[in-house]
Order: structure tokens, then sequence, then C-alpha cells
């Protein structure tokens, strides 16, 4: 497992659990020390103890060849990441990334690809906040992958009575369903930040995922993906779950804070700050108008106040609702 955040850290535990044999890794050697001492990751996922036979390293010099290797980095850390672990070159593997790299425009498993060659790569996603997963509350995710094998595979390796997986192919439409859902989650949170009703939420979740739905197919990903858990699903947690680091994101700028000192107080990677600027890039790319994405935008990097942002939208040209 690549990656001693939260969600890395649930998964590490979940295939524990499971009777998987697993090693923690972290990029960071005192922080690794330090949960080998307390076997608790207090900055990412406080209060969960971490079984003393999970594995926890910051070296990976010894992979064996039957493991399969799960990715839960940030995109911005990703190829960073996968240049300096060639131990993972020509292995299955797992990503549980959500984003879009910022430079290249690339999801994670086209990045990992490119990195390390691997083309077995399965995609890991839907509503899954991490403090419900380890708790063991019913969760529902989905494994895409174009190799329906190893989808299958990475299904039967995962899933329990709390933990349900389906599979898909649409590896395309599964990843841009987890990264863009992020954008809107810092839109809604930015509702609640400014008292605004279930109306709103209601409203800018539908059109969010009206933008999610036109991107994406424009990049190649089916339509209805993004109408099942790796879309809509994930969409509706993130904006809604006062543990996703995203909508509370937004909620803070509502409230009239700026990034820096927002950021200044977290240790989490909130993934939507960077997935907007890419999403309003690709959009640019691609023609494609997304009025949500590009406030957002405009919020984060321009200066733009969010009552000014709410006003644009909501005054721009009548228009027919369609997809």
């Amino acid at each position: 497992m690549l990656g001693d955040g939260g969600w890395g850290t649930t998964l590490a535990i979940h295939l524990h659990r499971r009777g998987c044999r697993v090693t923690l890794w972290g990029a960071f050697p005192e922080y690794i020390s330090l949960l080998k001492k307390e076997r608790v990751n207090s900055k990412f996922l406080p209060g969960v103890k971490i079984p003393e036979k999970i594995t926890l390293t910051s070296d990976l010099k010894n992979l064996e060849k039957d493991e399969i290797v799960l990715i839960a980095v940030p995109t911005r850390y990703l190829r960073k990441v996968i240049n300096s672990l060639k131990e993972i070159s020509g292995r299955k593997i797992v990503s549980a990334t959500k984003g879009i790299e910022a430079d290249s425009l690339k999801r994670p498993s086209e990045v990992i690809t490119d990195v390390s060659g691997n083309k077995t790569i399965a995609a890991l996603s839907g509503p899954s906040i991490s403090y419900e997963v380890v708790r063991g509350l019913p969760t529902t995710v989905v494994a895409a992958s174009q190799d329906e094998k190893f989808a299958t595979e990475i299904q039967a390796l995962f899933s329990d009575d709390n933990f349900r997986v389906y599979t898909s192919d649409d590896i395309t439409g599964v990843e841009l369903g987890g990264a863009l859902k992020n954008i809107v989650a810092i839109a809604a949170g930015i509702c609640d930040g400014m008292g605004f009703g279930a109306n709103t939420k209601a409203a800018l979740l539908t059109r969010g995922l009206a933008e999610i739905v036109r991107l994406g197919c424009k990049i190649g990903a089916r339509k209805e993906t993004f109408f099942g858990l790796s879309g809509l699903g994930d969409l509706v947690t993130t904006c809604v779950s006062s543990h996703s680091r995203n909508r509370w994101f937004g909620e803070q700028i509502g409230k009239g804070r700026s990034s820096e000192e927002i950021l200044s107080r977290i240790e989490m990677v909130v993934e939507g700050i960077t997935t907007v600027k890419s999403a309003y890039r690709l959009a640019k790319k691609l023609e494609e108008e997304m009025p949500i994405t590009e406030k957002i935008y405009e919020t984060l990097y321009s200066g733009k106040k969010p009552q000014d942002a709410v006003k644009e939208l909501m005054s721009r040209a009548p228009k027919k609702e369609k997809l």
C-alpha cells in the first residue's frame, strides 16, 4: 500500500482484516518511525489502531513477485512517487488516487502507465469516506479496469460483508467521476458556509453532475458510468459528509477565509484545489462549457468573491435544461 494518508491506511487495515499480508509505505521515514511506535495515524486517521501485523516501511526494495501494489498518494505527488519506486514496474496495480495531474491533464492510471509501463491497472473508486470504512460501516465501490479478469480479482480481494465491490471496464469514467466530484464538493461547501439551504445544494449537485457528464463523455467515458457509484454516488457523499475535506474547505471559503489561511490549519491534501485547475484547463482545451467549475476556479485563483460567483451563475442567460 503506497500512501500512509487516511485512505491508504484505511485500505491497509481493511485488507489486513480480509486476511492479506499487508505492507504500508510512507514517503517520510521519521513519520513511519512514529507510526511504528504509536500504531495510530494521528495526522490522517486519528483514534484508529494499526494492527501489529501490518508492516510499516519507507523502503520498498524487496517487493515480492506476487504482491499487488495499491496506490493512494495525492495526484500532485503520484508521478514523483512512481518514478522513485522502480520496483513496481511490471506489477499489477490498483489506483485509489482521485485527481487529474496538473501539467499533463492525465488521469492517475495514465500517469502510472506513463512512468512505469504497467498496463494491468484497476481504479478503485466510489462513495467511501475513510472514517466510515475503517469502522466497518456498509460501503459500496467500483473496481474498474480494461482487464476484466483483473477487475474481478480486485473485486474478490476487497469484498466482504461491509465492503461491496462492483466491476466496470470504464476506467476513464470511474476515474473522472472520482476526480471531478471534488470540485462540486468545494462548491457545496461554499454554499454551506454562506448559509444556503437544501434547494441550493440540490441544484448544485444536479448541474454539477451535468458538467461532469459532458466533460467525461467528451474524453471518452460512458455517460451511464457517471450515474453509478463512482459518479453520482461519490458526488453525493463528498458534498454532504461532515468528514469530506473538499466540502469542509469550501465551507471555510464560504465563511470568508482565504485558501492560505485554511490550508495552514490542516495536514491533509484537499485534492479538489488542484483538480479544479486541471478541469478548467481541460474544459477550455475541449471547448466544453463548465460554468460551476469556472466560477470555483475564479474564486480560488482569481480572487472572485463567492457572492459574486453565485450572482453570476444565477443570472446566466435562460436555457433549456439538458445534460
